[in-house]
This record gives C-alpha cells, sequence and structure tokens, in this order.
C-alpha cells in the first residue's frame, strides 16, 4: 500500500509538472506570436473592426455580458459574476493558438498563451482579435465568422448603426452560436435578448462566476 501511495504521489507531481510545463508552452508561443498578432489587429481597428468601432454604448453591453472586468483582468478572472471560466482574452487564444482546441488540458496552454497576449498587447488589440474570430452562427448563405461581419450579412450595417435590441442579439447567440437561429424568427434567441436587457437595466444581476447564461435575470 505504501508503494502505491508513492507511486501516486510520484505520477501526480509529475502530472501537475507537466501541466506548468504546458501552460509556460501557451505563455511562450504568445510571446513569439505578438509581433504579427499585433499588426493583425492594428489592421482590423484600422478597417473599423475594433471594439471602439462597436460605440461606446454597445461596447459596454458587450462586456457587460461577456466579460465584465475585461478592462482590469490579467487575462483570468476567478470572481466576478457572470464572467464564467473563459475570459474574452482567454477566448481569443482558443481560436488563436490552435488549429483545434480539445477541452481538458488544452485549458492550460490557452490560458497560458492569454497571459502572454495580456503581456504583450494593448486591450483593443486583444479585443479586435476576438471579435474578428468569433463564432456567430449560421447565417442565409451558411456559417457566419466575426462579429462585424455577423452585422453585416444579418442587417445590412455596421454594428454602431444597431438599434440596442439588434446589437444585444448578436451578443446574445455568443453563448452558443449552434443552437441559435440569428438569421430567423427564434423565441429562444429572444429570451436571452430580454435576460440581457433586463441586466443592462439593472433590475438583475449574476448570481455567481459562473452564471453566463444570466439565470439571476429570468
Amino acid at each position: 500500500m505504501r508503494r502505491f501511495f508513492k507511486l501516486a504521489g510520484s505520477f501526480l507531481a509529475l502530472l501537475i509538472v507537466g501541466v506548468v510545463l504546458y501552460g509556460g508552452k501557451g505563455y511562450w508561443d504568445a510571446l513569439a506570436d505578438a509581433p504579427h498578432l499585433r499588426q493583425r489587429a492594428d489592421e482590423l481597428i484600422a478597417q473599423g473592426r475594433g471594439g471602439a468601432s462597436l460605440g461606446a454604448g454597445h461596447l459596454t453591453i458587450l462586456l457587460k455580458v461577456e466579460d465584465p472586468n475585461f478592462a482590469n483582468h490579467a487575462g483570468v478572472d476567478f470572481s466576478t459574476p457572470g464572467a464564467g471560466a473563459t475570459t474574452i482574452t482567454q477566448s481569443a487564444s482558443k481560436r488563436l493558438a490552435f488549429k483545434k482546441f480539445h477541452p481538458g488540458i488544452g485549458k492550460f496552454r490557452q490560458t497560458g498563451y492569454a497571459l502572454g497576449l495580456e503581456r504583450k498587447l494593448s486591450k483593443e488589440q486583444i479585443l479586435a482579435l476576438w471579435l474578428d474570430t468569433l463564432e456567430m452562427g449560421k447565417g442565409p448563405e451558411g456559417w457566419i465568422t466575426g462579429f462585424h461581419k455577423a452585422s453585416s450579412v444579418i442587417y445590412g450595417r455596421p454594428p454602431a448603426d444597431l438599434s440596442d435590441t439588434e446589437f444585444i442579439r448578436l451578443v446574445a447567440v455568443l453563448i452558443s452560436p449552434g443552437s441559435y437561429k440569428l438569421a430567423e424568427s427564434d423565441p429562444t434567441l429572444d429570451e436571452r435578448v430580454g435576460r440581457i436587457e433586463r441586466l443592462m437595466a439593472g433590475s438583475c444581476a449574476p448570481e455567481r462566476l459562473t452564471d453566463v447564461w444570466l439565470e439571476g435575470c429570468k
């Protein structure tokens, strides 16, 4: 039995070391990728596809729902109600650092990459990359990638020109883009839009860190 516990302890120690090293690899990969990611982000911003181009009010809505403490955290957030397990920076990292992301141990490299992005890129640059890589669901002509692209395809206008309700519909699909019908009438999408509208009106709040579905705003 003692031999078993010794072997188990050794295995656990090796696992911890492996996880740390894998997370570290993500961090260093982000530092190596930073120059071309900065260039890509700056091009998006110059094209009017960054966060500021959404309009101040719309950007406030987006961050309130997706990452309430985005302006202040360093890539991870373990405490803000409604933040969930994945920040905007981690979400961007999942698409920038992996050809195909696998949950589980991949989360450690994803988090390391996010910390590296925060070290080398500005918040506006990270936001621009995230917006450009977002999965937005199915449109009239197939799957849509990119927040600004979705606004153009669905409404024929840039995000800054949308009404708050139209903009919130785009935000609402982000939690599960394959589940909602963005291009047509969808009562389940309308229900989530209502939750977000109540959140923004200040009549409700997320119940805990993991309340990304806004159960506190039913």
